[in-house]
């Protein structure tokens, strides 16, 4: 009887030696790296929705600044065609003025021309027609013109100041006593 408890004690004792192995070799070859796998994997998760979070914020500010760009040369060519405008606008008075004049001069001359006692060439001499363009206007209507117009190129400016917060317009920059330079 001895040696039967003997083999059934050795038996247990091996069957749980075997249970203890193969629970210590499940937590060391099934479980920890497991573990460790679903633990890198949480952290790869954390990193690529980390990186989604940086990507689509990268996006956005690409985005903005890209708006904002967008929106500065839209201020900066509206800022050009408002003083092209100006400059039209200074150009078709003056050349309209000089038309006047130069009607008013050869409507003088036909007068001139259609009197009896007249030459021609003293009618010529007499009443001088003035050119259709580029002509010289009297100082008053020329300075008129010339404030109009930088009036109108003032206004262009506040606009695009107005428009562009702390801008300067293209081709000018600040002066020391508060006015721009132009160059």
């Amino acid at each position: 009887m001895a040696s039967k408890v003997d083999t059934v004690l050795k038996a247990s004792l091996a069957a749980a030696a075997l249970l203890a192995g193969a629970g210590v070799g499940y937590y060391y070859g099934v479980f920890l790296p497991g573990q460790a796998s679903r633990q890198e994997a949480r952290v790869l998760a954390e990193q690529e929705a980390r990186q989604k979070q940086e990507d689509f914020q990268a996006k956005a500010q690409a985005r903005e600044q890209e708006e904002q760009s967008r929106r500065q040369q839209a201020a900066q060519q509206e800022y050009q065609d408002c003083l092209n405008f100006a400059e039209l606008s200074y150009k078709q008075r003056w050349t309209a003025s000089c038309r006047a004049q130069h009607d008013a001069d050869v409507a003088a001359l036909a007068d001139c021309a259609d009197n009896l006692f007249a030459s021609e060439e003293g009618c010529r001499a007499k009443v001088p027609v003035r050119p259709e363009r580029d002509c010289a206007l009297p100082g008053g209507t020329a300075r008129s013109y010339s404030d109009a117009r930088e009036q109108r190129k003032a206004e262009c400016l506040a606009r695009f100041q107005s428009a562009q917060p702390g801008g300067q317009p293209p081709g000018q920059a600040p002066l020391g006593d508060g006015s721009i330079a132009t160059y």
